[in-house]
């Protein structure tokens, strides 16, 4: 096809096929709906962030398995999770006969009973295994939850742009998701570790599946209220009659033809990474860094409480300097506190300061992310005439499941290299060890977060909106088109 492609017009229909296909971008949805939607996130992180934050430590400190081979775990299931997603995606795309209950929701809400089934299992080790069988355990428990994830996390992220396409909408249901992701940080951070330890009984791995297993029932639960609360509004051509089943070219075909897409995926790599580190890292510098693992749940309590609120500030914040801007300036921010509490002599004070500035900085772009990435599938769909939802998600979701799984390798990485030692004093290598991961290594994500936006992401909020003016009247860009004007 020409790279000069004039804009074409959908093939005509009747007035009433016309009515349901055509989207008014300046409708707005009901308040209720966007705040359902956050719920989503909520009860997911109620599952997901035990396995990043807690999950390390349950397997090397309560089921004796080697730092190293935890590392291994992480890193391997990771990337097999990464390919689950372009398999979830696909599967939900290429769905038929889809229900009045909508496209995503169904698939959402079925998956998250079994994700919180999962989650319980990861956080249990059979007794009268050997090393070797508990490391075999870990393995096959943890790809099995990864599987069952991207079947959850796919459609709750595709549902997003089904749900409005107007902006302020979608800047909204960003921070409402965003806050309850960092809502259950909050909560697992401040709550898990004393409940753990309630319900032990002389056992840690009793009290580490007695927490997960109500963790996981509230999770689900979450998920009930998104799945009730929210509708899929938009309507959008599907073509279920003859469209073709998708498969991996069709994956990689979505990755390499949307720019902005791209750009969301390489910032991921590094905002996740520097996240899931400091999550990971904080129970070990808490405990030895600090010499006090009481202060774990304390300084998560401040750390992600005031994230919180400076997710409430994503709608404002986006609404005056635009969501690329907002999202610069916070990386920058971030990765100026955290490199400080690196060079900065240990000290509980400054520290629990600069992590939260540097952790409230990260959480705002973390939220605008979502609302970038439906904003991807828009440009997807007027680039190239098809909408592929789940999988330009499945897309994106697989630049967060390498960066868990680069996470992971740095966090249980570092203690393996520098000798640490479970439930033991630690050598000043070890303690630098976790001090860098936990900070050092964010504010360097952090600065390259910064510049992979700076320089790729070119789908500014004007140039979004000319776009929905054409998706609301049936045009879309075919070819190269798309990229040229989008470079002006």
């Amino acid at each position: 096809m020409s790279e000069v492609t004039m804009k074409h017009q959908a093939p005509k229909k009747s007035a009433t096929e016309h009515h349901d296909l055509v989207n008014d971008s300046s409708k707005r949805i009901p308040v209720r709906e966007r705040i359902a939607y956050g719920f989503g996130d909520f009860g997911n992180g109620f599952m997901f962030d035990l396995g990043q934050a807690y999950l390390t430590k349950f397997w090397i400190d309560a089921c004796g398995i080697g730092a190293g081979a935890v590392a291994g775990v992480f890193a391997f299931t990771k990337i097999f999770d990464a390919f689950m997603d372009p398999i979830a995606g696909s599967f939900v795309d290429n769905r038929k006969n889809i229900s009045k209950r909508g496209k995503f929701r169904p698939v959402m809400m079925v998956s998250a009973i079994l994700l919180g089934i999962m989650t319980v299992v990861t956080f249990t080790m059979p007794s009268g295994l050997s090393t070797s069988q508990k490391i075999i355990y870990a393995y096959a428990a943890y790809m099995i939850w990864g599987v069952v994830y991207s079947f959850t996390n796919d459609p709750y992220g595709s549902l997003a742009s089904v749900m409005s396409r107007n902006s302020q909408d979608r800047s909204f249901m960003a921070m409402t998701r965003q806050v309850g992701s960092v809502g259950a940080q909050f909560i697992a951070g401040v709550a898990f570790i004393p409940l753990m330890g309630m319900m032990a009984g002389g056992s840690q791995e009793h009290g580490y599946f007695i927490a997960a297993a109500i963790f996981a029932i509230i999770g689900v639960l979450m998920f009930g209220v998104c799945y009730l609360g929210t509708r899929e509004n938009v309507k959008v051509q599907r073509n279920n009659g003859s469209q073709e089943k998708e498969g991996f070219k069709d994956y990689f075909h979505v990755i390499f033809k949307n720019g902005p897409l791209g750009a969301v995926i390489l910032m991921t790599l590094f905002t996740i990474s520097a996240m899931n580190t400091n999550n990971q890292m904080m129970v070990f510098y808490a405990q030895y860094n600090l010499g006090n693992i009481g202060l774990q749940p304390i300084i998560n309590g401040i750390m992600m409480g005031c994230s919180i609120v400076g997710v409430f500030m994503i709608p404002a914040l986006t609404k005056r300097f635009g969501q690329k801007r907002t999202a610069f300036w916070s990386f920058i921010i971030g990765a100026i506190a955290n490199l400080a509490n690196y060079f900065l002599p240990s000290n509980v004070v400054t520290f629990i300061v600069l992590v939260t500035i540097g952790y409230t900085a990260l959480a705002i772009p973390n939220g605008i992310t979502w609302a970038m990435v439906s904003n991807a599938i828009d440009y997807g769909e007027w680039r190239s005439g098809k909408r592929k939802e789940a999988i330009t998600y499945a897309a994106f979701n697989f630049s967060r499941k390498i960066a868990q799984s680069l996470a992971a390798l740095v966090s249980a990485g570092v203690l393996a290299l520098t000798g640490y030692v479970a439930n033991a004093k630690q050598t000043p290598e070890a303690l630098n060890g976790i001090k860098a991961a936990m900070t050092l290594y964010p504010g360097v994500c952090l600065l390259l977060a910064a510049v992979a936006l700076g320089v790729f992401f070119k789908l500014d909020d004007q140039r979004f909106a000319e776009i929905v003016d054409d998706l609301d009247h049936g045009k879309w860009e075919h070819g190269k088109l798309g990229e040229q004007k989008l470079d002006k």
